[in-house]
């Protein structure tokens, strides 16, 4: 996809908040400061559309950057970061819970994972979070312009195992440096966009 106008609608933190009108949206999640914003820039071709922030735990509401009138991306706060206060960390979890759980227009989570790392245990536990609902998740492995191409394979399937991923659950390699992975993410999207057209 093309991506020539992006627009960020609201800032939301209750479902009456959430954008009406029906458009498909893909939930981005991942741990704090694993590249979730410069994922978000890189696939719609801005610099600082996203925020990104050296404080990790920056990103407390849902934001819904509308994409081409087509989509919607749905940023998430950040989890696993501990210096959060737990009771914050709680408000967050149910927020998003009550937004993957219940949003009718919701596609896939796109699940950001760092590549050159094991998934964390929160990662773990996002992903058996998803399985156990049924709903569609996507999984970018970022930054894999850190890693050798040589090796990628090896951290491919160290992160399939961690994951416990099945055969037919979707990986993609991405670098928001190199633009790694964007033809293929973008490639996915609109497939499974597609797939909710032809049901």
């Amino acid at each position: 996809m093309k991506v020539h106008n992006v627009e960020l609608v609201i800032s939301a933190v209750r479902p009456e908040q959430y954008p009406e009108g029906g458009l498909p949206e893909f939930a981005l999640a991942g741990r704090s400061n694993v590249g979730k914003s410069s994922f978000i820039n890189k696939m719609i071709g801005r610099k600082s559309m996203a925020r990104i922030s050296s404080k990790p735990g920056k990103t407390q509401t849902l934001n819904f950057y509308k994409i081409e009138e087509q989509l919607f991306f749905v940023d998430v706060p950040g989890y696993g970061y501990a210096k959060v206060s737990k009771k914050e960390r709680e408000a967050w979890g149910r927020m998003i819970e009550e937004y993957i759980t219940s949003r009718d227009v919701l596609k896939a989570v796109v699940q950001i994972v760092d590549l050159r790392h094991p998934p964390s245990d929160d990662d773990c536990m996002m992903y058996d979070f998803l399985k156990h609902y049924n709903i569609p998740c996507v999984v970018i492995a970022t930054k894999a312009d850190k890693i050798p191409k040589g090796k990628w394979e090896k951290h491919r399937k160290m992160i399939r195992e961690e994951l416990d991923m099945e055969a037919h659950d979707t990986l993609i390699l991405f670098s928001a440096e190199t633009g790694k992975g964007f033809d293929e993410a973008w490639a996915e999207l609109e497939r499974r966009m597609q797939l909710e057209i032809e049901r």
